[in-house]
């Protein structure tokens, strides 16, 4: 259910990313959550029972419910943010990893890019992850990688990247190292 609706306040929970909006709740039926939805520019179901997403998810791909091809998905996990990304990140895919990086920026916090479903990427997305990166420190965060591919690995490794921001090897490192936790608590916490 992506409403939660309580004696005085609606609170409406995009199912993509997490995003929420609260207003406080005008008496009426309260199945219909249309006017809260559109006056915010987000899209879906005019019942609670949505789905319901964000501005930023319906502006990324309204179609396939905000997560567009080369992104799996855009994950906000407290203060970390995880764009998860596959396939290659090229000039044909950069627009997309460009508005889910922006999206990222606007929920505020860490950053996860997890490139470990990538095997290439060109100078566009490397110009993009950099940018994220500089956006993240000017707002007192972090952006963090995760990188399996030995190639993507080299390429950081050879523009020096890999100097400018954490490269991971693990989705759980990663984010042990954003939430401030060593990594060995982290892949522990993950098998339980």
């Amino acid at each position: 259910m992506a409403v939660v609706l309580d004696d005085h306040l609606v609170t409406l929970t995009c199912d993509n990313c997490g995003d929420t909006v609260a207003e406080p709740r005008v008496p009426s039926d309260g199945e219909v959550v249309w006017p809260l939805v559109s006056e915010h520019g987000w899209s879906g179901s005019p019942l609670a029972d949505g789905p319901h997403r964000c501005a930023h998810c319906t502006r990324l791909d309204p179609v396939s419910g905000g997560v567009p091809g080369g992104i799996l998905g855009i994950e906000h996990l407290g203060d970390v943010t995880v764009v998860t990304v596959a396939g290659d990140i090229d000039l044909d895919t950069g627009d997309t990893l460009r508005m889910a990086l922006r999206h990222a920026a606007d929920m505020g916090g860490h950053v996860l890019v997890d490139l470990a479903r990538t095997d290439l990427v060109d100078s566009t997305a490397l110009g993009l992850l950099a940018r994220a990166h500089r956006g993240a420190v000017e707002r007192g965060a972090l952006l963090c990688v995760v990188a399996t591919s030995p190639l993507i690995r080299q390429v950081l490794r050879v523009t020096r990247l890999d100097e400018v921001f954490p490269v991971e090897d693990s989705h759980a490192a990663a984010l042990a190292r954003l939430e401030g936790r060593p990594a060995v608590a982290a892949t522990e916490s993950a098998r339980n």
